[in-house]
């Protein structure tokens, strides 16, 4: 059963059928045997219905789609709409191609993906938006909420793009999405050591007094560094998470327990 573009079978509102099944449950199977393979399956099932329609070619298209996968869920579209493309136009013949290209991709666009939309984008975002409601501002809960609107639509442009363009697509922008890559690194590290010290409320309260000489600890360590407390604080964190059996829990706690002690004992206020 071969399938050419030209036929129109696969249509605008099937792709975006894709991606909100993607969206709303591609996630809620995940195990560790496939991962995101069964999410993968079922997101794809309306394009498989038209695609194939013999029973014998639909077994060998789902037990192709319940493979293993696992990437980043904002890139994976750029997978599905290459995958789409190829079989629409070499149907069944092309599954066996089609598990290599998920293969080959899901590692790349992980790395990328990660990197750009969850160390990156996420903390600088949530940060922000966590700073915002700390001030009593609305905005913070909002900036959370337009977060996922802007995921929502990068993934069903890249559903058309890459469909569009097929496995062309990935080759055009490998150094594009490098460069963009490093400059959101410069900009998260930027924002995040920006807010270590607006965000991160820690200081020395101890004061020397000998006669009529008086001296603020507070003051001196501003001179050498400002914000030299929480930075020390945010090292310290570091530091924890590095350690293998740490988990961010466990740190919060930890934290929690330190100030409390260093505080009743007068050496951070």
């Amino acid at each position: 059963m071969k399938m050419s573009k030209e036929t129109g079978k696969i249509t605008k509102k099937d792709l975006m059928s894709v991606i909100w099944r993607w969206s709303l449950a591609g996630q809620s199977a995940w195990n560790y045997e496939k991962m995101q393979g069964l999410g993968y399956c079922f997101s794809m099932l309306p394009v498989l219905r038209k695609l194939y329609p013999d029973q014998e070619d639909m077994k060998k298209a789902l037990n192709t789609h319940l493979q293993f996968m696992n990437t980043n869920g904002i890139l994976l579209p750029i997978i599905f709409g290459i995958d789409i493309a190829m079989e629409e136009s070499g149907g069944v013949d092309s599954l066996e191609t089609v598990s290599a290209v998920k293969t080959s991709l899901m590692g790349p666009l992980a790395g990328v993906g990660d990197t750009i939309f969850h160390v990156i984008a996420q903390v600088i975002i949530f940060s922000v938006g966590a700073y915002l409601a700390l001030q009593g501002n609305p905005a913070g809960v909002f900036a959370f909420m337009l977060w996922a609107v802007v995921r929502q639509l990068i993934k069903q442009k890249l559903m058309v793009i890459s469909y569009r363009e097929g496995t062309k697509m990935v080759t055009s922008m490998s150094g594009t999405m490098n460069r963009i890559t490093e400059a959101a690194s410069i900009l998260g590290l930027t924002v995040v050591g920006a807010l270590v010290p607006s965000v991160v409320k820690a200081n020395v309260p101890y004061v020397f007094q000998s006669g009529e000489v008086t001296l603020v600890m507070q003051e001196i360590l501003d001179k050498i560094m400002p914000s030299f407390i929480p930075v020390l604080v945010v090292l310290l964190v570091y530091w924890l998470l590095g350690k293998e059996k740490v988990t961010s829990t466990k740190a919060i706690f930890m934290i929690i327990g330190l100030s409390v002690v260093l505080s009743a004992l007068g050496i951070l206020g």
